[in-house]
């Protein structure tokens, strides 16, 4: 039977806050990225510009809070096939669609006022955001539902926050080419996994067709190879701005490559926190080595290391020829 506003408890405005997805905020820490490029490559940046990092963490999250919004109520019929998505609100028919488009457009207007204190750039990221939003979410067009394109529209997210963490802070267009294909590739990965692991969870290959119409398409096996696909692209596009830009960060690649194969392992566990990315805090020892690898990261940008210009600058090398 059809979920109903009167056989369901009476709608309140926690509903509509939990539409709005504020635990999801904690996604936008991929913007922090960005903002440290910025002040590694752009050297008219400094401790003046956290200000507008600052401004920009926040029109982010009412941005994104604009897209989830929508992305509640127009997925709530599919969600009820989900065994754990069929109690949020809009599943539970607790929601107006008077009150989401309200919610919405005063998200956006919110969101884009505070952008609007920022560079040009900064502005024009926040409308892709909630353009890429409507399309993944609203029909006719709605890449949600078509098997891969869904993964890479919903993945492309994760550049657009690179740019913003960037724009927030530096008045170079657009931070390296090399790293926001990676970082579209990683987000691809995440989202690729997401679905993995969901897929395993439901457990049935119909009621999953029945939650997410590209499920249909996808099978384990294809989503699995997908993500390895996307893993593998997003490390080779990270290893050229890493070698291109410093030299020394030539160590953390076996630490980013453990990092993919430990979050592939987390997905194959039953009822894995791979479904819910922003929830990783859950999982301890993956978020501490997380940690652990930014702030390799980090020290990596202020540190020179002499023995590694020898084995990799041939100008070097030739000077310590065999007499």
């Amino acid at each position: 039977m059809k979920p109903t506003a009167s056989s369901q408890n009476k709608p309140s405005i926690l509903d509509y806050v939990a539409i709005a997805r504020p635990d999801h905020w904690l996604k936008n820490i991929f913007m922090l990225p960005g903002a440290g490029l910025a002040f590694f490559i752009d050297r008219e940046t400094g401790l003046n510009s956290l200000p507008g990092l600052g401004i920009g963490i926040a029109s982010t999250c009412l941005v994104a809070s604009a897209n989830y919004t929508i992305n509640e109520y127009l997925d709530g019929k599919t969600d009820r096939h989900h065994p754990t998505k069929s109690s949020r609100p809009t599943a539970q028919g607790r929601i107006k669609l008077s009150l989401v488009l309200v919610q919405y457009f005063l998200l956006v207007i919110s969101g884009l006022w505070l952008a609007s204190f920022l560079n040009p750039v900064f502005g024009y990221a926040s409308i892709f955001l909630l353009i890429m939003g409507i399309l993944y979410n609203v029909e006719p067009i709605r890449t949600k539902d078509r098997a891969y394109i869904d993964v890479l529209s919903e993945s492309i997210n994760n550049p657009i926050r690179l740019v913003l963490g960037w724009a927030a802070i530096s008045s170079i267009v657009l931070p390296p080419s090399s790293m926001l294909i990676s970082y579209w590739m990683g987000g691809a990965y995440l989202m690729a996994i997401k679905r993995y692991a969901e897929y395993r969870m439901i457990n049935d290959a119909e009621r999953a067709g029945m939650y997410r119409k590209s499920f249909k398409v996808y099978d384990e096996t294809s989503l699995f190879v997908s993500a390895f696909y996307y893993a593998l692209t997003s490390v080779f596009f990270l290893g050229i701005f890493l070698i291109k830009y410093k030299i020394e960060f030539i160590i953390t690649f076996p630490f980013f490559a453990l990092l993919f194969a430990w979050y592939q392992r987390i997905a194959l566990a039953p009822a894995s926190t791979a479904m819910n990315p922003e929830k990783l805090y859950l999982e301890p020892k993956f978020f501490a080595y997380a940690v652990f690898l930014a702030i390799l990261v980090t020290v990596l940008f202020f540190v020179e290391i002499p023995a590694i210009q020898y084995l990799m600058d041939h100008t070097v090398v030739k000077d310590f020829r065999i007499k």
